[in-house]
Order: C-alpha cells, then structure tokens, then sequence
C-alpha cells in the first residue's frame, strides 16, 4: 500500500524495534528487544482492511491472522542476513520467488469499477499509464483493461485476474496484492480523491508502485541500504540498491519526490520477467 505519508504503532515501529535488536551489540541486544511490540498489540494496531485482510508495510497484505503472526515471529526472529548489495527486490516465498510465471504475466487482466463514480475515467487513465510503465521495461509484463467487467467489478469475477475498487479509507492512497496472493485477496484498492491530490506523487506512478507489487517487488527500503523503514527478509535481490526507485518511499530516506520509474526499475522487471 503507498500511504500517505507511515502512521501508528504497526509495521513501522515493529520493524525498527525488530531491526534495533538484530543489530544492538550484546550488552544492549535484551533492551532493544523490550521495545519490540507483543503480538497482540501488533495485531490490534495493525489495520483491517476489506474482507478482513491485514495491511503491513503501508501497502502490503496479509490474508488471515495465522498468516499475521508468521509474520510477526519472522520480524521479531529476523536478522540483516541479506546485507549484500543489490536490489530492486521481489518478494520471496518459502524461498522462492514470487512471481508469475511467463503465460500469466502475458495475461494480468483486470477491470475498473463503477463504483468509482465521476472519478472512475482517471482512474482508468492512471492504471493504463502506471501499467505501460512496467510493460515499456519488460516484453514479459502485459496488463489487459477488460471493461466490460468493471459492473461487477470485485475479487469474485473470474473474467479477470485482479479487481481495482475504491475504498474511503484515508490510511493509505492505495494498496495492492502479490502474485502469490489467494484469488479472494486480488484487488487494488484506491482511495480516488487522495490518488489524484497526492502532490508531485502523479496518479501514474503511484498506480504503477501499487503494480509493482503485482508484479512481486518489495518495497525497496526494506534493504539495510535505506537505514529505516525495515520491514523484513523475505526478499532476493535483483540489481544494485536504488533510493530513487520507484519502489522506495519517499519518506523512508528515498530520493525520489515524484515516485518516478528509474532505470534501475526498468532493469529489475526484465531481469525477472524477460527484456
């Protein structure tokens, strides 16, 4: 999810408490971990979202509370075992990575809803703009509008792979899925009046980072590289660390303003996806 601009307890403070204690000396290592959140706290300041998903990482989702508390035990258990010093990252599962593989991400159809109302057109405009982002860097990477499904446009619509629905909350601007993601789970939410009032941060990049997710990237500030923001270790690394990324948050020591795609981004879709 691309927020606002990181709130509360949450994701947020887990992390640097997680990260505090993996690399606090010895002597300090016990007090850094008394700042790390119990799981009950974690799980009662963390946001619940539509049909009952969780929302970490400001843009990231977790489906059900078995799954929150994986996550949970490998963020207080985690350490900087991936200190190399590359990435766009993809996101890892059990190892793996977490991507498409090359029929589907050819296929990656979706529709808009109407629910959107009068602001429904730019969004359409900004999903078709962020999408060919991804699809100028990667002959691999193909997003499909399918309008004629945007009436009865939700996650249980099997005519396309992912929905793209409003939402009113203002935790965040939008937020995504990841390919590994169960089909109930397949949505992008957007909050319509934030996406298009989000200053130099365009409609069209802010779509296109929620599409990248899509596609399998993590944040890029999940990398020791960025000093903050850490969220966890279940990542590979796919070129050399970019704070400009359209994939870093600004506000997580990024040095982007706008959120614009980079080269770097360009190279990491075609190096997990075809060029």
């Amino acid at each position: 999810m691309l927020k606002s601009r990181i709130s509360r307890i949450t994701t947020a403070t887990l992390a640097a408490a997680a990260l505090a204690a993996s690399m606090a000396p010895a002597a300090n290592a016990a007090t850094a971990q008394d700042n790390v959140p119990s799981f009950e706290e974690f799980r009662a300041s963390t946001l619940r979202d539509v049909g009952g998903q969780y929302v970490v990482n400001g843009d990231e989702t977790i489906p059900t509370l078995k799954a929150l508390r994986a996550y949970y035990d490998t963020m207080v258990g985690s350490s900087d075992s991936n200190s190399g010093n590359t990435s766009l990252v993809v996101n890892t599962v059990n190892g793996a990575d977490d991507k498409w593989s090359s029929t589907a991400a050819r296929n990656l159809t979706y529709c808009v809803s109407n629910s959107f109302g009068a602001d429904k057109s730019a969004i359409v405009s900004a999903m078709q703009s962020g999408a060919a982002q991804w699809e100028a860097a990667s002959s691999g990477v193909n997003f499909t509008y399918v309008s004629s499904a945007d009436s009865s446009c939700t996650t249980s619509n099997s005519s396309v792979v992912f929905s793209v629905e409003p939402t009113t909350t203002t935790s965040y601007i939008a937020r995504a899925f990841f390919p590994s993601s169960p089909d109930s789970q397949r949505n992008v939410l957007v909050n319509a009046y934030s996406l298009q009032n989000s200053g130099s941060w365009t409609p069209s990049n802010i779509l296109a980072h929620e599409l990248g997710h899509t596609l399998g990237f993590r944040h890029e500030h999940t990398r020791p590289e960025a000093g903050t923001c850490f969220e966890d270790n279940n990542w590979r690394p796919l070129t050399p660390y970019d704070s400009s990324s359209i994939m870093h948050y600004p506000q997580c020591n990024g040095s982007s303003s706008d959120l614009s795609m980079t080269a770097t981004d360009r190279a990491g879709v075609a190096s997990l996806y075809g060029s």
